[in-house]
């Protein structure tokens, strides 16, 4: 019942003025069915999934979503958090279910009662009234908001003032939507809070900021009914962060402790100063072009703390040579920093533009390369600056070394510099002169290995031996089944599916849990969802949306592991266990099992063809008989899906004689079986429709 177009703008594209026009020619379309709401025009924010806040336990589903409805508004009340929703729970929907006994014996209509309802429940402004008081507004008030209320709508007055109120002919509910939904937590039923980033936000105030809450509600929950976080998506964040921490600390002490045990401790001092000044330097630049410090800008910190070394040590040594030679500190970095300063800057440009193409990568995929180059780039361009005006201005206020003074060695931090000091002299004048005079002295023979080398090297890649492999597979904390079964499923069948899943997974953690020591199990949460795949449609910029499909082919298992490092288990191998332990789900169109952090799409896709649906289908069913029987291939599935049985409806000839027509018809059987909407209300965050239909029996 639902269908979306989505627009993909060019990159200089203005948002908005594309936004206004799109609206605008959607307005001019005026051959939408006359049953079909109005389409919303909306422009996909930033939003990201960061966490979710789960209720659980022994209760109700309208006890779950309202208490879900309540913490979403108190985490909605704090600084830090913008927007969440409410998953796992079906829309609140008042039905008002009348017999057709009792339509007869009332001489009504399902039409008139839902007239009836909509003459009587309403709100509506009349004007208003100058006085000499002042003016008076004037207001129609009685619109009904509970089913209670809508009970007593009068829908028939006899002449003698007798009255048949709606609940008197009718059964009214107030309750849910009939949607094959249902979201359960370690086996017990569950309605979750779904907490977004959005804009610039950080992840890690986000969350911060909804975990010190769940915190305070643990203990006024009511009895059997616990609050737990699942999904905690900045747990990667925080890897990544500590990560170039830890990184970064690791590679300043060992380039400080290298220069300060073979050079001086003051100029190892001022070198490893610059390469925080170079990071603190690109923090300062990336707001200017629009990047923030997440995942891939936290790779390219990464990968940069191997180059930015390069300038300052090559500068650093440079000087020092120069005042070795007796030449004061002013003159020795004066010509130190000439001498090496062009080819400290041609290497930097070089590195620089080697990055520069992945700015202008077009594409969702350009959107996260652009962070790389930015990172990169900044951090080069800030460390040439650093290694060619500032640390040679600090290594000119030194004090003069003296001949004597170097080579004297006092105490264990001379003698160690002295004990170095020679074995690099000895390598230096030792096997690497004798290497560099042969290499001098043949030089045919160095062109030819060096050729010999390129030639093996692209034989290698070429040949297949080193694997390509464009986004690595990168262990997640999580293993994830998504199971889509044929269109029309009922929830039991559903239900069968999500006992065979379970009950292997519970053999995978038994398997798992006998070979730890520490009593811990290697899984903590289990979430089930039938009616949608929280976790396999993602969190991108249309997170949250109301176009998600829902029913009871989809059923999604997601159980949360072990932090990777305490776990000592690979969730792969886990995932491939559970695979065998399951087998196959009877009547399943596609049942992957992921247990990786990114999905870079399927390793293989292919692409059919054909006028005729049912060459295709068959087609289809070939090529993946074929494929399942090469080694290593798992997870075939093929994207048709043939739909729910329809049952079609047409007047016969004779019909139309007793004035009937092909709307009469449609009505009637629409009223019959979908029922009739009478209105919609707004009750505090939520739209509830107000539905007249016959009971299900």
């Amino acid at each position: 019942g639902i269908g979306m177009v989505a627009l993909e703008l060019e990159s200089n594209a203005d948002k908005r003025k594309v936004l206004d026009e799109v609206k605008a020619e959607v307005d001019r379309i005026i051959t939408f069915p006359a049953e079909t709401e109005k389409p919303i025009v909306t422009l996909l924010e930033p939003r990201m999934q960061v966490l979710d806040v789960v209720i659980f336990g022994d209760a109700t589903e309208r006890t779950l979503k309202l208490l879900a409805e309540k913490i979403r508004d108190d985490l909605l009340a704090l600084d830090d958090i913008t927007y969440a929703t409410i998953g796992g729970t079906r829309p609140f929907e008042i039905s008002i279910e009348v017999s057709e006994r009792d339509l007869q014996a009332y001489e009504l209509t399902l039409n008139q009662v839902t007239q009836a309802v909509r003459a009587n429940s309403l709100d509506l402004p009349g004007g208003s009234v100058k006085t000499d008081a002042g003016e008076i507004l004037i207001r129609t008030k009685g619109q009904r908001y509970t089913g209670e209320e809508f009970g007593r709508i009068v829908v028939i007055t006899a002449p003698d003032g007798t009255e048949v109120t709606l609940d008197r002919i009718a059964n009214i509910i107030d309750g849910f939507e009939d949607v094959d939904s249902a979201s359960y937590l370690d086996g017990q039923t569950s309605a979750m809070v779904q907490v977004y980033r959005t804009g610039e936000q950080g992840v890690l105030r986000v969350t911060a900021a909804a975990k010190e809450y769940v915190d305070t509600m643990k203990d006024q929950m009511p009895p059997g009914i616990e609050i737990s976080v699942f999904n905690d998506r900045s747990l990667i964040y925080k890897s990544r962060m500590d990560l170039l921490l830890k990184n970064g600390i690791a590679g300043l002490c060992l380039v400080f402790l290298c220069l300060a045990l073979t050079l001086q401790f003051r100029l190892a001092l001022w070198v490893s100063l610059g390469i925080g000044i170079s990071f603190l330097g690109a923090f300062w630049a990336l707001p200017q072009f629009g990047v923030s410090l997440n995942m891939i800008s936290m790779f390219a910190f990464i990968v940069s703390l191997g180059i930015v070394v390069d300038d300052a040590l090559v500068v650093g040594e440079n000087i020092y040579s120069w005042r070795e030679r007796g030449y004061s500190p002013q003159k020795a970095a004066t010509r130190g920093t000439l001498e090496v300063g062009l080819p400290v800057t041609l290497a930097v440009l070089t590195t620089c533009l080697a990055f520069m193409p992945l700015a202008n990568v077009e594409g969702m995929m350009g959107k996260f390369m652009y962070n790389i180059p930015v990172v990169v780039i900044a951090i080069l361009l800030f460390s040439l600056v650093e290694s060619l005006l500032i640390l040679p201005a600090h290594l000119a206020t030194l004090k003069t070394i003296g001949q004597q003074e170097m080579d004297r060695a006092t105490g264990w931090y001379g003698k160690l510099k002295v004990r170095i000091d020679g074995s690099l002299k000895a390598v230096v004048e030792g096997p690497y002169r004798k290497t560099l005079t042969f290499a001098l002295s043949h030089r045919p023979i160095v062109i030819a290995v060096a050729i010999a080398t390129m030639v093996v090297t692209v034989g290698i890649v070429r040949g297949g031996h080193i694997k390509f492999t464009f986004m690595p597979k990168v262990d997640a904390d999580n293993l994830v089944a998504a199971l889509t079964l044929p269109q029309g499923t009922t929830v039991e069948d559903a239900q069968k599916a999500v006992d065979q899943l379970e009950a292997s997974l519970e053999q995978v953690r038994q398997e798992w849990d006998d070979r730890r020591a520490d009593g811990r199990s290697v899984i903590q949460h289990v979430q089930t969802s039938i009616g949608t795949q929280p976790r396999s449609a993602g969190g991108g910029p249309g997170a949250g949306a109301s176009t998600t499909p829902v029913g009871a082919h989809l059923v999604e298992v997601n159980a949360e592991l072990l932090k990777a490092e305490k776990r000592n288990a690979p969730s792969p191998e886990m995932a491939r266990r559970w695979r065998e332990l399951c087998g196959p789900i009877t009547g399943a169109v596609s049942l992957t099992f992921s247990a990786n952090l990114f999905r870079g799409g399927d390793a293989i896709d292919v692409q059919l063809a054909s006028s005729n649906t049912e060459d295709l289908i068959d087609a289809a069913q070939e090529l993946k008989a074929e494929l399942a029987e090469f080694p290593g291939v798992i997870d075939i599935s093929d994207s048709f899906r043939e739909g729910k049985i329809e049952m079609k409806l047409g007047l016969k000839p004779e019909a139309r004689t007793l004035g009937l027509t092909l709307a009469d018809l449609a009505r009637q059987v629409r009223r019959g079986f979908y029922g009739d909407e009478a209105m919609r209300i707004q009750r505090g965050r939520d739209e509830v429709k107000v539905m007249v239909r016959y009971p299900e029996d």
